[in-house]
């Protein structure tokens, strides 16, 4: 294991000579996602290690098939971490499949998300060319940003090889609130603590209960929990081991992710009050993201989810033959064909995986 990037880039090339898709794969710990692969596999689990890691800096350079356990080792020695929380589906999860399927976790209103702290990256395109895109600054130029194009594309506009990210340090403390709250009080308060200056850096509502996690300096943590509790109407009380809450959360190991029925994620306005979703919806995000199950078409549910000022996408299970992301409106379709058209014109990377079109 280690640099393969010209393994990589030769049979890029091979199969754009023959016209041969092309199955990106990493870890393997994400194949519920998009609509299926198909092709000959090109594994980048094996392209693994730390190009470069500055501390001072707070910058990481990695190679895209590095497994997210060993970054966040790498980091805890220097009190630092992800701050977009990536989610876990396994213990081969890897940076390049984390910022290809643009996963981040319950912090992301307040931290930002795996896009966010992309600084640059090194993709073989679809001519095998290996290119480099962004540097190791938070500073952009005019036109696409090409690396950030890359999270959530699924692959389909190339072969990511590394990744720069910003890191950050790890919070002083941390403490969970939670509190029994119905879903439309719990959508309420969570928007109206998350204007407040306080260190909220994660709001969910799940099973019946508000949870909210502060995170920063010990003295403003513990001022803000004891201001909430004296301010909340009923008891709102400090969740014991809520790190492992989150945890779950974020991994999508909480009781309501069991199952087989289709799981439904809705990005929408925070504020808005999804009454035609199942009743054992969890929210998350502060309000701005929900996930439900329900046995439902796409289109019925971009509908809602259209209603609610946002999108709907089937995450997990149900039938993944026909389209799983939310419609594109003709404008923003024809820019994503041009782009693949750009990046991959022979359409070998990961074809119909994103939409059936790209």
């Amino acid at each position: 294991m280690g640099d393969i990037s010209t393994q990589l880039q030769e049979q890029v090339r091979q199969a754009v000579a023959s016209r041969t898709p092309l199955a990106i794969t990493g870890g393997g710990s994400k194949p519920f996602l998009g609509r299926g692969l198909h092709g000959e596999p090109l594994n980048i689990g094996d392209h693994t290690g730390i190009v470069s890691y500055e501390p001072v800096e707070l910058v990481l350079t990695v190679r895209a098939g590095t497994r997210i356990t060993d970054i966040e080792t790498a980091l805890a020695e220097h009190g630092q971490r992800l701050a977009f929380e990536p989610p876990r589906f396994g213990d081969a999860d890897t940076i390049g499949g984390v910022l290809a399927a643009n996963l981040s976790g319950p912090g992301r209103p307040w931290q930002g998300s795996v896009r966010d702290h992309v600084l640059g990256l090194r993709l073989i395109n679809g001519r095998g060319e290996h290119l480099r895109f962004g540097g190791q600054v938070m500073k952009n130029v005019a036109g696409y940003d090409a690396s950030r194009l890359q999270a959530g594309a699924l692959g389909t506009l190339g072969v990511i090889t590394e990744v720069s990210l910003k890191v950050l340090p790890k919070p002083a403390v941390e403490q969970t609130l939670v509190q029994e709250m119905e879903e439309p009080q719990a959508i309420a308060l969570m928007n109206r603590l998350a204007g407040q200056a306080k260190p909220l850096s994660a709001a969910c509502w799940f099973e019946g209960s508000l949870y909210l996690r502060l995170s920063g300096s010990q003295p403003a943590v513990e001022a803000t929990a004891e201001a909430w509790r004296a301010d909340s109407v009923g008891q709102m009380e400090s969740l014991e081991n809520g790190d492992e809450f989150w945890r779950q959360l974020r991994d999508q190991r909480l009781s309501f992710f069991d199952g087989d029925r289709p799981l439904w994620r809705f990005s929408v306005n925070p504020t808005a009050v999804m009454e035609d979703i199942d009743t054992d919806a969890l929210i998350d995000w502060g309000g701005a993201q929900r996930w439900g199950r329900q046995d439902e078409t796409l289109s019925a549910m971009a509908e809602r989810a259209g209603r609610a000022g946002g999108q709907a996408s089937l995450f997990r299970h149900g039938d993944r033959t026909g389209e799983v992301m939310h419609p594109q409106p003709a404008p923003l379709r024809a820019i994503q064909q041009r782009l693949k058209a750009a990046f991959d014109p022979h359409g070998i990377f990961n074809p119909g995986h994103l939409y059936s079109w790209v």
